[in-house]
């Protein structure tokens, strides 16, 4: 629709594939098999970050931090547009919701959830839910909590009527 959006998921990806410091982090704090020849092993890392509480987050604590501050520069690149867009799973656990003015929220029921992530991502219901349930309290103690709007995906309800509706509100 012409709105800038800036996707915090890939730009996570895209600063831990280029950044030596966060990859010699993830070596050091998590596991050392994360980082092989200088790449990310996404299934290895994902192994020992959604078992583990305390490993999940510290990669949260690098991956925010690292995210947070690219979305600063990225807001003062476009503080000229009338409307800038975050997508993000994490709005709350990552503190993004100290820095949007509202929260869209869209979503859907978890059976068409981990379906859809399935078909993405070629895993297994398992580790989808595994990591559903590892982010399932992300909103707890984490104040202050943006005006809320909620859009329904669920293959059923139309998504730019109700879109349109909160652009239009």
């Amino acid at each position: 629709m012409g709105y800038k959006v800036f996707d915090c998921d890939s730009e996570a990806k895209r600063l831990m594939d280029s950044d030596p410091e966060i990859k010699k982090r993830l070596v050091n704090e998590i596991a050392p098999d994360t980082v092989v020849d200088g790449k990310i092993n996404r299934p290895v890392l994902a192994g020992h970050v959604f078992n583990s509480p305390e490993k999940l987050a510290i990669l949260n604590n690098i991956s925010h931090t690292a995210v947070k501050n690219a979305l600063n520069e990225w807001i003062k690149v476009n503080s000229s547009q009338e409307l800038l867009f975050v997508e993000t799973a994490l709005l709350y656990a990552s503190g993004l919701n100290r820095i949007v003015d509202s929260e869209w929220r869209v979503e859907a029921p978890v059976d068409l959830r981990v379906e859809r992530v399935m078909l993405r991502n070629h895993t297994s219901a398992q580790k989808v839910m595994e990591r559903i349930n590892a982010q399932a309290g992300e909103t707890i103690g984490t104040e202050p909590y943006p005006a809320l709007s909620r859009i329904t995906n669920d293959n059923r309800i139309p998504l730019l009527p109700q879109i349109h509706a909160l652009l239009t509100h």
